[in-house]
């Protein structure tokens, strides 16, 4: 049976063979009768790399090729065969797509599909917020991220700040100028809408560090008053002296606390002994004698402490306080700062119960061989020695009218020069505070006889020509009395008196200008008046607010005080004296007392601004004893400018110092009968020994 198939499908194979012919068509009709291309749809595949690269695949029965236009700028379409594809950049936006469908026959279908490009976001935002390790105040940002392609980042200053632009592996900073929390915010970009952000809070804070100077605008300075302490950063109302700071730390000692009522500050970090173990303190105190207790306490173990106390030896000035910190254990830690005034009595919140504090520091040394205004050599521990030239001798003794009080007696022996002196030890601990208000000094002393001079001389113990020097002669013998030292009236032939200048050493001359001849003089309690004393004495200025310049009026002649009226030239004061001589006597004048006798000692000679309406004017100065006025001396001078200030010279060389002085006269055109006129008016200041 499978033989015979075999044989039979052989058969029919050949007379297929045998039957067939080659034909030949040419008809093509059926092309051109065809439909145009159908069902026309296209792809859109984005790389999600935020290229913008679409890839874009046309589809369509009966298409050959397409025309595809990509629907930006881009004006000449691209040719894609069947089956095929184009690749095309976009930016981030939506674009009309337009495919054109081509079919063999020429036959054309049009197709629009919108294209959305929108970029991916970026990812895995890691962002560093940090401080700067250098600057408390400066912050320093980075960031890294997937897709993105830069960093913007928000300091949180403003809400319309301009943001700062970076890229990866960059660090941008700030520099922030307050404390304070502010909100970082970090802004990734893919390249288009998409963003990813992150917010850091970062907070800027100052810290509390030694030095405390008060005068940061962002620390701060938060104290903690305890019973009846009371501590607060204030504007220094006494910056003057060694503390012309802005701000300072006043503490009030309150009623209705405790004994050991105070305040205290904690630092930011542990305090640093391991070189320096000195404190100094500035305290401006009400009065001398007020102690001053500072402790340093462990931030959470008040137990674990260490204290000094200091006494304040000036009152209503500044003065630097030493606090020997030698004995603290260094092993343990110390954050807190504890301030105690007056520990052992209760305050009352008055001006005796006020202090200023500054300049807390640590140091290295202590200034052992300085002296703490006033000096008194009653004082335990400290060294007054003092330094004798000219062949003085000085030595510490018992005051001769209380021997329960330590002073100094100094001896000027035969043989010692007119100009032998006594320097005080070493040098003030603080400067002198001088000022237009206070320019004085003042020295106890004892003196064997009335009428010597005694003469104090201050400088600057590191640069000697700044000095200045003045004179008082003592009024009573084997007493003792206060002689104040006014700088204003600088000795004959000597500096005046410059507040630039700093003064911090003194020293005193007995009996000056007059070889040594065995004389002993006592001297105790050298002081600096931190205000002038009210007096009414020489220099005659006539510008203060509280001195009663009265002058009294005689035979015509009329003073008062009054504004300057011809400001300029050597007298640019505000006010000075105004002389009408009216009709009277010839002699018609105008005297003023003085609160105490003139002190001529080596000055003697007057000088007397004058602005007189005539060249020639004859004006006579005059000193009279308080109770007798036939106890006087007088010198006329004459005019040499008119309607201008000049300064007339007075030579009171001749003038018996053993006598008592305490008036001044004054009388313009001695001799002739005043008539009240301009012609008879005369303006006068600046009356002064030169």
């Amino acid at each position: 049976m499978k033989a015979i198939k075999y044989i039979l499908g052989l058969a029919f194979i050949a007379s297929l063979i045998a039957g067939c012919k080659k034909d030949t068509y040419n008809d093509v009709s059926f092309v051109a009768a065809g439909a145009a291309p159908d069902a026309l749809s296209v792809l859109f595949e984005i790389t999600q790399d935020n290229s913008g690269l679409v890839t874009i695949t046309p589809n369509g029965a009966g298409a050959v090729t397409y025309d595809v236009f990509y629907g930006d700028a881009t004006t000449t379409p691209a040719k894609v065969a069947a089956g095929k594809n184009t690749k095309h950049t976009y930016a981030e936006g939506v674009y009309n797509v337009k495919i054109v469908a081509h079919s063999v026959n020429g036959k054309t279908t049009e197709l629009t599909k919108q294209l959305t490009v929108s970029f991916r976001a970026p990812e895995n935002l890691q962002v560093t917020v940090a401080i700067d390790a250098s600057n408390n105040f400066k912050v320093n940002v980075s960031a890294s991220a997937l897709y993105e392609t830069n960093f913007r980042v928000y300091f949180g200053v403003s809400p319309t700040e301009t943001p700062v632009a970076f890229l990866e592996g960059q660090t941008v900073s700030h520099v922030y100028t307050a404390t304070g929390t502010y909100n970082v915010k970090i802004v990734a970009l893919s390249g288009g809408a998409a963003t990813t952000q992150q917010i850091v809070p970062v907070t800027i804070v100052d810290p509390i560090l030694l030095p405390l100077t008060f005068e940061s605008s962002t620390i701060n300075y938060a104290f903690n008053n305890f019973d009846g302490g009371n501590a607060t950063v204030i504007a220094n109302p006494q910056a003057n002296g060694i503390n012309t700071s802005a701000k300072v730390g006043k503490m009030i000692k309150g009623p209705g606390g405790q004994v050991w009522g105070g305040s205290w500050i904690g630092l930011s970090g542990p305090i640093d002994f391991s070189a320096n173990k000195v404190f100094r303190m500035k305290v401006y105190s009400p009065r001398v004698g007020a102690k001053v207790l500072l402790k340093v306490e462990n931030a959470s173990n008040g137990a674990i402490s260490y204290e000094k106390e200091a006494t304040c030896s000036v009152a209503n000035t500044w003065e630097d306080l030493v606090f020997d910190y030698s004995g603290i254990n260094t092993a343990n830690s110390y954050h807190h700062i504890v301030l105690i005034f007056e520990l052992g009595t209760v305050g009352d919140g008055s001006a005796n119960y006020t202090f200023l504090f500054d300049d807390i520091r640590l140091t290295n040394s202590i200034p052992a061989s300085l002296l703490a205004l006033p000096v008194t050599f009653d004082q335990a521990g400290i060294n007054y020695a003092m330094t004798d030239f000219g062949g003085n001798s000085t030595v510490t003794a018992a005051d001769p009218a209380n021997a329960a009080n330590n002073v100094k007696k100094t001896t000027k022996p035969n043989g010692a020069e007119t100009w032998a002196g006594t320097t005080i030890g070493a040098g003030f601990t603080a400067p002198l505070a001088f000022s237009a208000t206070a320019t004085q000094m003042s020295v106890r002393v004892y003196s064997p006889a009335a009428g010597l001079p005694v003469r104090l001389k201050v400088e600057d113990r590191n640069n000697n020509t700044h000095s200045v020097e003045t004179e008082k002669l003592t009024t009573v013998a084997n007493a003792w009395e206060t002689l104040v030292f006014d700088f204003r009236n600088q000795a004959s032939g000597t500096a005046a008196l410059n507040l630039a200048y700093t003064y911090d050493m003194a020293s005193i001359f007995f009996d000056f200008n007059t070889a040594g001849n065995g004389k002993i003089f006592y001297w105790d309690d050298v002081t600096f008046l931190p205000v002038n004393l009210a007096g009414l004495e020489l220099p005659l200025d006539f510008e203060s607010g509280t001195l009663n310049y009265t002058f009294t009026n005689f035979d015509g002649g009329n003073v008062t005080i009054v504004n300057n009226p011809a400001s300029g030239g050597i007298n640019t004061s505000a006010k000075v004296g105004k002389m009408v001589k009216n009709a009277g006597q010839p002699w018609g004048g105008s005297f003023i007392t003085l609160d105490a006798p003139i002190s001529f000692g080596a000055l003697r000679t007057f000088k007397m601004k004058v602005w007189s309406p005539r060249v020639g004017a004859k004006v006579l100065l005059k000193v009279e004893n308080l109770t007798n006025g036939g106890i006087s001396f007088e010198k006329e001078v004459t005019t040499t400018v008119a309607n201008g200030w000049e300064e007339l010279t007075f030579d009171y060389t001749g003038i018996n110092v053993a006598n008592s002085y305490q008036k001044v006269v004054l009388i313009f055109d001695n001799g002739t009968m005043g008539d009240g006129s301009s012609n008879f008016t005369f303006y006068f200041d600046d009356i002064r020994l030169n």
